[in-house]
């Protein structure tokens, strides 16, 4: 199985296994023990790298062997015995008892270097206090742990790519398990295209630089703080070059930041974390253990997600240095006091970004106050309006602020990001283009896009008295649609709304006098009677599409190279970048295609690319020509068992193969297949045509829906029924000898085929493979990109076709068939006949329609 695969696997079993524990409780209890398995293999990594064999682990890896535990705690940091190992749990089998856990965590506690007591002093404690909900009675807990070792024990933890299987598996979790926590999931969780959105806006700011400082004062999981070293350690080349501080106030989601930055591979001296009330307890200026040292906590960046509009408590903090030159936040709402935290720690040149609720950007009071002291300040540099329902557990409208320490420009970049977005469950999803095109923008930082951005001057916030409400300087809203008084009463379209597809028009010159009489004037007339024929036929339009072929020339064997040439040194963190700046070059003298659309195409197509190129890189090319057991769930005997079912292609899928390199066997299957379908569908028709007495027979079932073939061969036998029934029961009777003997034949055919394909892809050649590669990889991105100049003909076309719809039967029309059907239906009122007070009645509803 993929990463993916096997996260949705754990992740499905998980779900089923918590039985009634909260959502947000059980992730404490399979997240700690994939921790748990994480430090056991890493320690038998390092043994193993020592020359370590596995009867000495056995005899020596001991807490009485002193030398061993002190030279294990110095190198690794801490000492986990071999009775307290994840893998010697799994092999005691019925012997395993949840004592052996209870005993383990109290010893990694006892047994952490002291060099490392920061990173892991009790961060087993959540894990250890929260053993006793996993079952009423001893026996009942051991079960529930032991099912919980067996799902996360095939979990690889020695990830060699930027984004490994482990950390990928985990952010799975924690995002599914935030998904089904409602609202307390804002607690821990940063949804990951949110936390990418700002990564990407930090990572533009901070890529020139070779070794930074991030914090995040109130971290949660620690996965957006994770995220955004990822994506600066992209620009770096060295993530060894970032140090990460977090702060967080509740004791369990403080123990999840530290597991994920540990099994993220970062460097533990690179690790500053501390468990407290970031508004109560800033980070202190001395360290604990040196009273003398003095060491003020200033950083790169600041990333977070506070919680939203949480009370605290201002009480004499007047004198904070980090409030006292911009104002307290009310007590009720501690909204701007975290971000005033945040900004003090920035060192000049720094940057941070906040998600905050869509309230800071016009509450007056205090916060108006605030807010009118950071824009005076020229701190606020980017305000970005998500989409609503963006986040678990809250539908309300929230942003992010971006702020600098020292600014170059003295306005603020608006962007109005409220309308991308896509609908996954009951949540709204930033999508890849989304998080790009608003990247760039702020990157780029334009002074104006019509609907989606504006760069505001101080003087008209001023004006404004400093309020940021977005819809004060961007209407995103869309037009509503007016009809056109003399359009409606007497047809044409009128030209201003014609005028509003302007950027069509210019695109395509000449267009608009084939399509239209009466150009130049107040009203048109469409003179084409197909409207997508003229359009497309038109050689202003050919010469886009051609354009748009020239500019996509040798694109095919550029993606060839960069893909399946490189596959085994590419650099998958910066390779959609390269891929997508080549995209939106070739696109960039090319009118009305979206490049954001085309990038859009090129992301579905690359998560799944480079999930094969992790493979590939971490395991050798050989893998391309593997296959694996295709495991699935089957009940037997009551119980739901994993049993193989077949093989799937660990790379290359077999449908691929098949429809490339069996392509005869594949079609032979395929029309045997169809040959069955029509059967069924001949069955159908012969039940129809037997009347309805004919179906009370015994060869009918009790449903009157299927012939029973036993019963229709005793008929057949009997010879007792009249020919024309005994001619449709025979042509049954044949149809039924050749449904089975093509079922048999189907099911040997698809065995066969089965076996085949996976003998062609464990013996391909260099050759078949990079085709098969091509295929798989490169096609589905030119497809994609040749769709482009279709799609954008298809819109305008449809557009146009409303248009002329919407003007098409005037009043007048409309009028006329009113009068028309009044005249019909007065004549036949006419026709009636009926009694005196049926025809006085008809004749006064005669008069209503206007007839005599």
């Amino acid at each position: 199985m993929n990463k993916q695969q096997l996260a949705s696997k754990i992740w499905e079993s998980a779900n089923k296994m918590r039985s009634k524990i909260e959502a947000n409780e059980y992730k404490d209890y399979i997240l700690g023990f994939i921790f748990y398995k994480f430090l056991c293999d890493k320690q038998y990594k390092y043994l193993k790298a020592n020359d370590w064999s596995e009867d000495d682990i056995k005899t020596d890896l001991h807490e009485d062997e002193h030398e061993i535990v002190q030279s294990i705690r110095k190198n690794v940091g801490y000492f986990i015995a071999y009775e307290n190992l994840f893998s010697t749990w799994l092999n005691m089998g019925k012997e395993f008892n949840v004592s052996n856990v209870r005993d383990a965590l109290s010893a990694f506690n006892r047994l952490i270097s002291s060099s490392h007591k920061k990173v892991f002093e009790k961060i087993f404690d959540t894990l250890q206090t929260g053993l006793s909900k996993l079952g009423d009675t001893s026996g009942s807990q051991t079960k529930a742990i032991s099912d919980l070792l067996h799902l996360i024990k095939d979990i690889p933890m020695d990830g060699r790519q930027d984004y490994d299987v482990l950390g990928f598996i985990y952010e799975y979790l924690i995002s599914n398990f935030a998904a089904n926590a409602g609202k307390k999931a804002g607690e821990f969780y940063t949804p990951q295209e949110v936390s990418l959105l700002m990564s990407e806006i930090v990572a533009g700011h901070l890529k020139d630089r070779t070794k930074i400082k991030i914090y995040d004062p109130t971290s949660g999981s620690g996965s957006l703080l994770i995220i955004i070293g990822k994506s600066v350690a992209k620009h770096m080349g060295d993530g060894d070059r970032i140090k990460y501080y977090a702060q967080e106030l509740k004791e369990n989601t403080f123990n999840l930041t530290r597991m994920n930055l540990i099994m993220r591979g970062i460097l533990p001296d690179n690790i500053i974390v501390r468990c407290g009330d970031t508004l109560e307890d800033d980070w202190p200026y001395f360290d604990d253990n040196d009273p003398n040292s003095y060491d003020p906590l200033y950083v790169d960046a600041v990333v977070s997600n506070p919680p939203y509009s949480q009370s605290w408590n201002p009480a004499n903090k007047e004198t904070d240095p980090r409030y006292k030159d911009y104002g307290l936040a009310p007590k009720g709402k501690a909204d701007y006091a975290f971000l005033l935290h945040d900004l003090y720690h920035v060192k000049y040149g720094g940057i941070m970004t906040i998600v905050l609720p869509h309230g800071v950007l016009f509450r007056g009071g205090e916060e108006g106050v605030i807010r009118k002291n950071l824009i005076e300040n020229d701190h606020i540099d980017a305000i970005i309006g998500l989409p609503a329902n963006i986040f678990f557990g809250t539908g309300i409208p929230t942003i992010i602020m971006v702020l600098k320490r020292n600014r170059k420009d003295d306005n603020i970049l608006f962007i109005d990001a409220s309308k991308g977005f896509e609908k996954v469950g009951k949540n709204n999803k930033l999508r890849a283009c989304d998080i790009k095109k608003i990247a760039d923008v702020i990157s780029q930082r334009p002074a104006f896009i019509e609907k989606f951005a504006r760069c505001v001057t101080r003087e008209e916030i001023r004006e404004n008295d400093y309020n940021l409400n977005i819809p004060r300087y961007i209407d995103s809203s869309e037009k509503p649609e007016s009809w056109d008084i003399y359009a409606s009463m007497f047809g044409g379209i009128p030209a201003s709304e014609l005028a509003e597809l302007s950027r069509y028009w210019e695109a395509f010159p000449g267009l608009k006098e084939v399509l239209f009489d009466g150009v130049g004037g107040e009203y048109l007339f469409v003179k084409s009677e197909n409207i997508r024929e003229a359009i497309t036929t038109h050689p202003s339009v050919g010469g886009f599409v051609s354009d748009f072929t020239k500019a996509f020339e040798g694109f095919e064997d550029y993606l060839y190279g960069e893909l399946i040439d490189k596959m085994e040194n590419v650099s998958i963190s910066m390779e959609e970048n390269i891929l997508s700046e080549n995209i939106f070059t070739r696109l960039a003298p090319i009118d009305l295609i979206d490049p954001y659309e085309a990038y859009q195409l090129l992301d579905n197509e690359w998560n799944k690319i480079a999930i094969d190129l992790e493979i590939i890189q971490t395991e050798g090319l050989e893998a391309i020509t593997k296959v694996d057991p295709n495991m699935v769930i089957k009940k037997k005997d009551g119980k739901e068992q994993e049993v193989q079912e077949g093989w799937v292609g660990h790379i290359l899928p077999f449908a691929l193969v098949q429809e490339k390199l069996l392509a005869d066997e594949l079609a032979k299957l395929r029309d045997d297949e169809n040959r069955l379908a029509e059967i069924i569908s001949q069955y159908e028709q012969l039940l129809d045509e037997l009347p309805e007495e004919e179906k009370e027979k015994e060869f009918i079932n009790e449903d009157k829906t299927a012939f029973v073939a036993a019963e229709v061969k005793k008929a057949i036998k009997a010879n007792e029924a009249e020919a024309e029934i005994l001619a449709t029961l025979k042509r049954y009777d044949a149809l039924s000898t050749e449904e089975k003997a093509l079922k048999k034949q189907i099911k040997k055919e698809s065995t066969e085929l089965h076996l085949k394909t996976k003998s062609v892809i464990e013996n391909l050649k260099r050759g078949n493979v990079t085709a098969l590669l091509h295929d798989k990889w490169v096609l589905p991105i030119i497809t994609g990109m040749k769709s482009l100049p279709e799609s954008v003909i298809g819109a305008f076309t449809a557009k146009l076709t409303a248009l002329a719809a919407k003007y098409e039967t005037t009043f007048s029309d409309v009028e006329r068939q009113i009068r028309e059907t009044q005249s019909s239906l007065c004549e036949m009122i006419d026709e009636l006949e009926g009694s005196d007070f049926d025809l006085k009645g008809l004749a006064e509803f005669k008069k209503l329609l206007g007839g005599e």
